[in-house]
């Protein structure tokens, strides 16, 4: 397939490319650029990158694609909260605004980038595809608005699907350190202190973004049938994990540190374990191959290879409001999160 990845130059972006590259697929990146420069390693320049904004794009832009996987988004409850607004512009309208120029376009396929977060405070055992949903955050509130408006544009020619991704980890040329495993090793790895903020009860399922990628690959496989007009959780029923596990797995792996318990954060409402069964069953081709306990090794490797310091746990390179606030403050963005000048491709 000729397919479109947005948010190319994202956490994910170059680690899917190079996923569906392998299975000959051919990828173009779309990207507005936010962070583009935030890199912790070299990054893969043989990829095509359109530079727009998914709120801009028209039919023209997407003629001759077979798929579109959609990543681009404000990735993360702080983002959210910055500004609401901004998240359900970009994550809400943007989203529902590609998917009707894909449509439009002939685009086939169309692999939405949701989240196991819209589960928010579940009280099940494990949360499935059909339990209730209890966003708790603009950025979840968005995940489940534009689910809900796929659904809407699905036809016989136009095939969303919705994988619904655990918390993702992995190591990436454009590292996060905004998110649990990556910051507890990075905490970890510069101070010798596994820094927990809450009081680590929550449950949190886990996904590596090689895995996440693998599942992107499968549903673009999949036949039209299994897939289309559906949701799927995207992880493992065995990396459901509380917090305050996660954090004696990093103690464990990572030489010298302790874990600390900060204090500094309000209980957490997100509290959610997740059923993977039907993702298993229904694409038998994802077969997940990471753990959590991979995923620090291989973190704190790169970690050592990078030469990561204790002032990059706040640097807006690895933290994504760090950068963003950034921009604004450096008057680069304007109050709709557009550029205010073109931003050279």
């Amino acid at each position: 397939m000729r397919v479109l990845i947005t948010g190319f130059e994202g956490y994910i972006g170059p680690v899917l490319a190079r996923t569906l590259e392998n299975q000959s697929h051919q990828v173009v990146g779309l990207d507005t650029g936010y962070f583009a420069e935030c890199c912790m390693s070299p990054v893969p320049r043989n990829i095509s990158v359109i530079r727009k904004d998914v709120r801009d794009l028209t039919p023209a832009d997407l003629a001759g694609f077979d798929a579109v996987v959609h990543l681009a988004a404000l990735s993360n409850d702080p983002m959210g909260e910055l500004s609401p607004d901004w998240t359900y512009q970009i994550n809400l309208g943007g989203s529902l605004h590609l998917a009707r120029v894909a449509r439009d376009a002939g685009v086939k396929r169309f692999l939405f980038s949701s989240s196991c977060s819209i589960y928010g405070a579940s009280d099940r055992e494990k949360a499935t595809e059909t339990s209730p949903l209890a966003p708790l955050s603009a950025y979840s509130v968005s995940k489940v608005k534009t689910e809900e408006g796929l659904d809407k544009l699905a036809d016989w020619a136009f095939s969303p699907i919705y994988l619904r991704n655990a918390t993702a980890y992995g190591v990436s040329p454009r590292m996060r350190l905004d998110l649990v495993l990556s910051n507890l090793t990075a905490w970890a790895f510069t101070t010798g202190k596994v820094q927990i903020m809450s009081d680590g009860t929550p449950w949190r399922p886990l996904v590596h973004i090689e895995d996440m990628s693998r599942a992107f690959a499968a549903a673009l496989a999949a036949p039209r049938a299994a897939v289309h007009n559906q949701a799927f959780n995207v992880g493992a029923d065995s990396e459901n994990y509380q917090v305050k596990d996660l954090g004696e797995l990093v103690r464990e792996l990572v030489p010298n540190s302790t874990v600390c318990y900060s204090g500094r954060s309000a209980p957490d409402p997100r509290n959610y374990r997740v059923d993977f069964s039907k993702i298993r069953t229904r694409l038998p081709e994802f077969q997940p191959v990471w753990t959590a306990r991979k995923g620090v090794a291989e973190a704190y490797q790169a970690f050592q290879r990078a030469g990561l310091k204790v002032d990059d746990l706040e640097s807006r390179n690895y933290i994504r409001l760090k950068q963003l606030r950034y921009l604004l403050d450096s008057n680069a963005l304007d109050q709709n999160l557009r550029w205010k000048e073109a931003v050279a491709a």
